[in-house]
């Protein structure tokens, strides 16, 4: 990292990190962009390829079969078949499975966080089965590799899905009760998992650090859970390239690279 100010603040944030009774991570697009994830906003994010419209849930209730098409088209551009994670959501991982981390409540609908987990199963780090429980990794926006049947809650892996659909299985059918899988990502129109929402919200009032990872804080309601978390008295850490409407009430502000700032943080807090 930067200069020796950098490595200070580092280590302050550590040592927070260390003592913090109950820590939580917020992570966005800025987390999985370094993986080659494209955003959907900006210039050359997804939606100035494609029309959201396209993706809303009453166009998928119309036609099922023509936003399956659509979908595969997306999902190709989106979530690249080697997709890995980066440094960052290794760190993140390391974190939570050493027991500095509570929870990880993310924004990203690519699975990065429980292919780290994976990947730390696969070194033999028993302690990663922790991260993988569903209280541990909170996804805000659903998984884009899980699809969904929306009539009896039947799910198969994406993959699973996009494979019948791509031939020629337009829309991909539950198994069990023949309805139209959907992917298990929250489209426009659908409100966020109620549950996931809720206990995000509730980690975020009961930390006392709260950690924002490649968002914007931008996109409500995941924009206010550090807010929510600083008003109790967290201390609030903001590592994003970007300023966010939260660097004036963080007590640590990283404007760098993720993958630079969180292994940076992983290795100053050690075990």
């Amino acid at each position: 990292m930067g200069d020796s100010s950098d490595a200070d603040r580092i280590d302050a944030a550590a040592s927070d990190l260390r003592a913090a009774d109950a820590a939580v991570a917020l992570t966005g697009a800025g987390v999985s962009a370094p993986s080659g994830v494209p955003p959907f906003r900006g210039e050359e994010g997804i939606w100035s390829e494609y029309d959201p419209d396209a993706f809303d849930v009453w166009r998928f209730r119309r036609e099922p079969a023509a936003f399956w098409a659509d979908w595969l088209d997306l999902r190709a551009d989106l979530l690249d078949a080697d997709l890995e994670p980066n440094p960052a959501y290794d760190a993140l991982a390391d974190l939570s499975a050493a027991g500095h981390l509570d929870a990880l409540v993310t924004q990203n609908i690519d699975g990065l966080h429980g292919a780290a987990a994976d990947a730390l199963a696969d070194r033999g780090d028993a302690a990663s089965d922790a991260l993988g429980e569903s209280d541990r990794i909170i996804e805000l926006h659903g998984n884009a590799r899980r699809a969904v049947c929306r009539n009896c809650g039947w799910a198969t892996s994406a993959d699973d899905a996009r494979e019948r659909a791509a031939s020629g299985d337009l829309p991909p059918n539950c198994e069990v009760c023949g309805g139209a899988l959907k992917p298990d990502a929250v489209l426009f129109g659908e409100q966020l998992p109620r549950d996931a929402l809720a206990t995000a919200r509730e980690l975020a009032a009961d930390s006392d650090l709260f950690l924002v990872a490649g968002s914007s804080l931008t996109v409500e309601p995941a924009a206010s859970l550090p807010a929510e978390a600083a008003d109790g008295g967290a201390t609030l850490v903001v590592v994003n390239l970007d300023e966010t409407p939260l660097d004036a009430r963080a007590d640590y502000v990283f404007r760098e690279d993720v993958t630079e700032v969180l292994p940076a943080l992983r290795e100053a807090v050690g075990e």
